[in-house]
């Protein structure tokens, strides 16, 4: 099972990849783990970070 979390309803662009970074800030210090960032082809609103939890499974946030 892979789990991804919806973070950013209705935004786009550069305005959705900054509310991600912010979101992705917010869970690391809960304890999350960013590994990396994905940016498809265009458009860059499509991209996504991969996290993992405290325990290492992961999850994205999109």
């Amino acid at each position: 099972m892979h789990l991804g979390v919806h973070a950013t309803p209705g935004l786009h662009g550069d305005e959705r990849m900054a509310a991600l970074e912010a979101e992705c800030k917010r869970l690391v210090g809960f304890g999350a783990t960013r590994l990396r960032r994905d940016k498809p082809a265009p458009p860059p609103s499509a991209g996504y970070i991969v996290m993992a939890d405290p325990e290492g499974y992961e999850f994205c946030l999109d």
